[in-house]
């Protein structure tokens, strides 16, 4: 995929289109009846984003990663979150080498291109923050040495919403630096029923065949950003986001990050659709993922049941959508 404009961009986003497909069908081999949550991990990772998945154990949160990773050719580690870890069981750590005199450094698991940071929230507060420079800056720095993360990278953070017990909330700055928050849920029946037919997905794992290689990633990832936004849209999806800073059910709106981040997300979403514009719907369809979880509801709105999800499809409901003339 070159840059290139009007025919050419139609062509190459749908050229985008079928590789995003044979990603999504690929991980479905090992992820079955999850299109939709398997659609919107791979727009999280061709945004360069990261991904927090907030469900029970046992519904394959591990196993889409690493579907994913094995797609594109791509190495992924996983880190267990426990109340020992230490910052450095993530980073590295600098070891003094006796041969040569001089501390060398060792990378940590953090050093992949998918890192998987399971049921992040049991990690202390201390543990936690060594995420937030890599998350945001795709470097770690250790002894005031800056050590660039491989392209392309993501985090994928699990958490258990039922058992709180000896765990530590996420704070506001670490969930802002989520692109996407998703829960995968249970399978529907027929889904269940195939995976107990089928082979051990352990085995299916191994053998999952590589689609695309990591250049061919990095390519699709430079190709979405440069999709054609027209000025309307702009301005809506900052509308959409400044809503939620006034919203009377909410304490905390959302961030300029999080604008960022939505319009990063839409213009995935129109290239897997073989689209080289974007349009209101790429923007509609993302905005809870994206949004939701960076707000804080009030404690009166809690009692009523409500949520950020809630908010947000207020929100998109009362902000006037760009007609098509002007898109």
């Amino acid at each position: 995929m070159t840059e290139s404009g009007g025919a050419d961009a139609d062509a190459l986003a749908g050229r985008f289109a079928q590789m995003f497909a044979a990603l999504a069908q690929n991980v479905e081999r090992v992820v079955r009846g999850k299109r939709e949550k398997v659609e919107l991990a791979l727009v999280c990772l061709l945004s360069e984003g990261h991904l927090l998945v907030e469900d029970v154990p046992g519904v394959g949160k591990t196993t889409l990663a690493r579907a994913m990773s094995a797609s594109v050719e791509a190495e992924w580690a996983r880190i267990q979150f426990t109340p020992d870890l230490l910052p450095s069981d993530i980073t590295g750590v600098s070891i003094f080498n006796q041969g040569t005199g001089a501390f060398e450094f060792h990378p940590g698991p953090i050093f992949a291109n998918l890192a998987v940071a399971d049921e992040i929230n049991r990690g202390s507060p201390k543990t936690q923050s060594a995420l937030l420079e890599v998350m945001e800056e795709r470097r770690v720095t250790v002894d005031g040495t800056p050590h660039p993360v491989p392209r392309p990278f993501m985090v994928i953070a699990t958490q258990n919403p039922v058992d709180m017990d000896g765990t530590y909330p996420l704070p506001e700055a670490q969930l802002d630096r989520f692109l996407m928050r998703i829960s995968m849920g249970y399978p529907d029946h027929q889904a269940e029923v195939a995976l107990l037919a089928g082979a051990p997905t352990g085995a299916l794992l191994d053998r999952l065949p590589p689609v695309m290689g990591r250049d061919d990633l990095a390519r699709m990832i430079d190709f979405a950003q440069r999709l054609h936004v027209a000025a309307p849209l702009y301005d809506y999806v900052v509308r959409v986001v400044a809503a939620t800073r006034d919203h009377p059910d909410l304490r905390l709106g959302a961030s300029p990050r999080a604008s960022v981040a939505l319009l990063r997300a839409a213009r995935v979403r129109a290239a897997a659709a073989g689209r080289s514009y974007l349009v209101p719907e790429d923007v509609k369809a993302l905005a809870v993922p994206v949004i939701a979880h960076r707000l804080i509801v009030t404690p009166e709105a809690e009692l009523r049941g409500r949520g950020g999800a809630d908010v947000v499809g207020e929100v998109l409901a009362s902000v006037p959508t760009p007609q098509a003339a002007g898109v």
